[in-house]
């Protein structure tokens, strides 16, 4: 399980940073927007939804394991 943490907060970057070499191009269009444009648009809500589930997951964040102030 903690293995899958920084896995999941490493996919958002190299989707990101990777796409340069496949998605650089304005056709086809998705949703009426060039590709480019939709791939940074879908790795920004992938990236929202990956770091919210690492949330989720990661054991410290769990009600028993929260300090009282």
């Amino acid at each position: 399980m903690r293995r899958a943490l920084p896995v999941l907060g490493v996919i958002p970057s190299l989707a990101v940073l990777g796409s340069g070499y496949f998605a650089n191009r304005t056709e086809p269009y998705v949703l009426g927007m060039p590709f480019l444009l939709f791939w940074v648009c879908l790795c920004a809500v992938l990236t929202c939804a990956l770091l919210g589930i690492a949330h989720l997951l990661d054991p410290q964040n769990r009600p028993d394991n929260r300090e009282e102030p």
